[in-house]
C-alpha cells in the first residue's frame, strides 16, 4: 500500500512545487499535512494491519493514541470490533466519534466495521435494510438485490422514515453498494511496461504512457516506470500552437501518451514530447 509508506515521508521532501521554498514554510507545512491527512481518512486504514504512523493521520488520532492501538493490538491480538478502541488508553468518546468512521476492519464482528458507515449510523443503516429486505450480514452476497432494491428510491422519504439526513443516506447505500471499497481502486491506472525498468531500456522515439508527477513553469516531470521521471518541457507539449501555460495542458495525476525526443544517460535526464 503505497500511501502507508508516503505518510512516513515529510510531504516536503517529496518535491510538491518549484516554488515550495519561496513561502511561508509553516503554512506549507499545515496545508501539506491537511491534504494528506485529507487522503488517509477518504481511503480510510485497517485497524488491525495499519503503522502507528498511518494512524497518527487518522482525524482525533494523536501520536501517543496510535502508539497505543499498536501496542494493544501487540498485547491482546486482532481488533475484532469498532467499540473495542474504547478500552485503549486515550481513546474517549470524542476521539472515538472522531475517528471510528475512518478505521476499517475487513472480517470484524460487525459487517459495517468494514465500510465508512460511522458506528452512529449503524442503527438506521439496520432500518434501511430491515425495509427492502436486505440481508446486513451478507452483503457482498446481496449486491444485486441492494442495487435494484435502492436505485430508485425517494431519498428524501427514506431519510425521514429511518431517522437521518439525505447526505448520510446517500453515504449508507453507497458503503451498502461496495462494502470495504478503496476509492483508489476506481482511479486509471497507468499501462507501464514491464521491459522497461531503467533508462537503458529507453530508446528515443519509443512512445509510453506517464504519470504528471509535477508540473512547473518550462513544462511538467512524467513518471514512465524508472527510476528517473522524463521532462516534456512546455515547448513538446503542443505541435500546432504555442503553449503559455502547462497548467492549461496538464495537471498533476494526469495519465498521458508520450514519445521519448532524447536522452542523456550520463546526466539521468529524458525528454519528452506530448503525443
Amino acid at each position: 500500500d503505497p500511501l502507508a509508506e508516503l505518510v512516513k515521508i515529510d510531504p516536503k521532501s517529496i518535491g510538491v512545487g518549484l516554488y515550495q521554498h519561496d513561502i511561508n514554510q509553516t503554512a506549507l507545512s499545515k496545508k501539506l499535512d491537511d491534504v494528506v491527512e485529507s487522503c488517509v481518512n477518504d481511503v480510510g486504514v485497517n485497524l488491525n494491519t495499519a503503522s502507528s504512523e498511518l494512524l497518527t493521520h487518522i482525524s482525533g488520532l494523536s501520536k501517543n493514541v496510535a502508539r497505543n492501538i499498536v501496542e494493544y493490538r501487540e498485547e491482546k491480538g486482532r481488533i475484532r470490533n469498532r467499540e473495542e478502541i474504547k478500552k485503549i488508553s486515550g481513546v474517549g468518546d470524542f476521539r472515538f466519534q472522531q475517528a471510528a468512521g475512518f478505521l476499517r476492519i475487513p472480517d470484524g464482528e460487525h459487517p459495517l466495521d468494514n465500510t465508512a458507515i460511522h458506528p452512529e449510523s449503524y442503527e438506521a443503516a439496520e432500518k434501511l435494510c430491515n425495509l427492502f429486505g436486505i440481508d446486513v450480514e451478507n452483503l457482498s452476497d446481496e449486491q444485486k438485490k441492494i442495487e435494484s432494491a435502492l436505485s430508485e428510491i425517494s431519498k428524501k422519504e427514506v431519510a425521514e422514515k429511518i431517522g437521518v439526513g439525505v447526505p448520510t443516506l446517500e453515504l449508507i447505500i453507497d458503503n451498502l453498494q461496495k462494502p470495504g471499497r478503496d476509492p483508489r481502486e476506481s482511479l486509471p491506472k497507468p499501462l507501464l511496461r514491464s521491459d522497461i525498468l531503467k533508462m537503458e531500456d529507453l530508446s528515443p522515439g519509443m512512445k509510453l504512457e506517464g504519470t504528471v508527477r509535477n508540473v512547473v513553469d518550462f513544462g511538467a516531470f512524467v513518471d514512465i516506470g524508472v527510476k528517473q521521471d522524463g521532462l516534456l518541457h512546455i515547448s513538446q507539449m503542443a505541435k500546432e500552437k504555442r503553449v503559455d501555460d502547462p497548467h492549461d495542458v496538464v495537471a498533476v495525476g494526469d495519465i498521458i501518451h508520450v514519445e521519448i525526443k532524447n536522452l542523456d544517460l550520463e546526466r539521468g535526464r529524458i525528454g519528452l514530447a506530448l503525443v
